[in-house]
């Protein structure tokens, strides 16, 4: 809603943060916070930068779907190109069936590799399963699932090559659903 969880990646260090919301409140909550904090800047662009030539923002607010904007983010204003090392699922609750919005992360092209997933579900849920199959054959895998009052937090990461510390999985904290 607020672009809380995104303000505090780009504090410590994220060169770029995409904030998506179908609320126009929340969008504008988000454009607004985003200039607050002093992000509404230029990322440049060019050869060995890893951004295209054009650059890029340090923030971009996309008012739409999530599932719009992870199956098709062509159609959102998402350059389908991106890919992103950190992907945060905040939905609403009530409002999610979160097996549709697994498998659409699993397989949007905004992924890759070692592409870290974070979902926020409410502790009513269950849990979440430990192993996500792709399209491409590729698995999400569960390496953390945290349980902080009502809200649990699960961490998972996309075809895991072993590069990333945090990657060593743990099964016994996901329990099939």
């Amino acid at each position: 809603g607020s672009g809380s969880v995104g303000l505090e990646s780009l504090s410590r260090g994220a060169r770029h943060c995409t904030f998506v919301d179908m609320s126009n409140d929340c969008c504008g909550a988000a454009e607004q916070n985003i200039e607050r904090c002093g992000f509404d800047t230029w990322n440049e662009g060019g050869l060995g930068t890893g951004i295209a030539d054009e650059g890029e923002p340090t923030a971009r607010v996309v008012c739409s779907d999530a599932f719009r904007a992870l199956r098709h983010p062509e159609t959102v204003g998402i350059p389908p190109e991106s890919k992103y090392d950190i992907v945060t699922l905040c939905p609403p609750y009530e409002e999610i069936v979160y097996a549709e919005l697994l498998e659409a992360v699993a397989n949007s092209v905004l992924v890759t590799e070692d592409t870290v997933i974070l979902v926020e579900y409410p502790v009513e849920l269950g849990c979440l399963p430990h192993a996500i199959a792709r399209e491409d054959g590729g698995v999400l895998v569960g390496v953390r699932n945290r349980k902080y009052g009502r809200t649990v937090i699960a961490m998972y990461i996309v075809n895991p090559t072993g590069d990333r510390e945090v990657a060593s999985s743990r099964p016994e904290e996901f329990i099939t659903i």
